[in-house]
């Protein structure tokens, strides 16, 4: 078993679970003959990455009582995912993203929120947040671009707060949901400030300050005192701070080389084995072999299909890891 099989609290993943059409490699939205239909949404992909690396995890949740929204629960119940905290509702259908890859390789998406927009500060209630059985809570920026869900994101990480459990803010900005930038920095502000973990990419970074490199997008980060800070440039590099002597520190880490077929759910496993090594050290911060590993996590999920499929086990990531070595 992976190390961080030995918690057994819960991590808790907060958000959208949707079903995500997917546009044949090489076409997007523009000139794609056919949408691949697929199970996704960062909170739900997160929760199963956690899964498969050996840590109980929880999704909470709204989808539709419609096809989707059974296909959802069914999917995370196999994975062994707690869906409690799950509602389904006839008010609104489950959520849509269309999905595909650009000129870079990167993913993007489209968005159409519908009944995970509907996520409530009682439906955070019900979960009953302790620090005895959850070990983290996992949220992201799409539920705060609409209510009730923005309230319940921020209900859940003042909760989570205030009875000490480690914050994981996954920013995962998409951009087509907020009226102009201000919207958005005012949403994420307080949650930048409340976090243990700031993990992002260079794209959410530049949709937040318009910081469209590494070089000023890491000093944007600099006021949020998150233990731990990571941004990610999809097949590029990914740069960590560290804090010395009261001073931030950047370390700079190219990712590893691979055969890329599709980008959706590289960043959500890369997310699932950062935290699942910070688990297993107890939070005491990250280091260049917590990284490593989670970058090996997201190289993998790149190499298949995503997002669920392409989500890898320890087995995966250990072969993959002998392979570096070995070359």
């Amino acid at each position: 078993m992976p190390p961080a099989a030995r918690s057994r609290k819960q991590v808790v993943t907060i958000g959208e679970c949707l079903i995500d059409l997917i546009a044949s490699p090489g076409t997007d939205l523009s000139n794609a003959g056919t949408l691949a239909i697929r199970e996704g949404g960062a909170p739900m992909n997160v929760a199963v990455g956690l899964a498969r690396l050996g840590l109980p995890s929880a999704v909470a949740s709204v989808v539709g009582r419609d096809p989707f929204g059974d296909r959802l629960i069914a999917l995370m119940r196999a994975e062994g995912i707690d869906t409690a905290g799950v509602r389904q509702t006839t008010d609104a259908e489950t959520t849509i993203a269309y999905a595909w890859k650009d000129g870079r390789g990167d993913g993007q998406f489209r968005l159409v929120r519908m009944a995970d927009r509907l996520l409530s500060p009682a439906d955070v209630d019900a979960l009953d947040l302790a620090p005895d059985r959850t070990e983290a809570l996992v949220v992201g920026s799409v539920s705060l671009s609409a209510s009730p869900s923005r309230e319940a994101v921020e209900h859940a990480a003042a909760v989570a707060t205030e009875a000490g459990i480690p914050l994981v803010f996954d920013v995962n900005v998409r951009p087509t949901l907020w009226p102009d930038d201000d919207a958005l920095r005012e949403a994420c502000q307080p949650l930048l400030a409340r976090a243990t973990v700031i993990k992002l990419s260079l794209d959410d970074a530049n949709a937040l300050w318009g910081t469209a490199t590494m070089a000023t997008a890491t000093p944007a980060l600099d006021p949020f005192p998150a233990p731990v800070v990571v941004i990610t440039d999809g097949g590029r590099e990914v740069q960590a701070r560290r804090i010395f002597d009261g001073r931030p520190h950047w370390t700079v880490h190219p990712v590893f080389a691979v055969d890329a077929v599709e980008p959706t759910g590289a960043g959500d496993a890369f997310t699932a084995a950062l935290l699942s090594r910070l688990i297993a050290k107890g939070w005491e911060g990250v280091s260049d072999g917590d990284l490593r590993f989670a970058m090996a996590a997201g190289a993998i999920a790149t190499t298949k299909p995503g997002a669920i499929e392409a989500l890898p086990t320890p087995g995966e990531i250990a072969r993959f890891m002998e392979t570096l070595r070995a070359g």
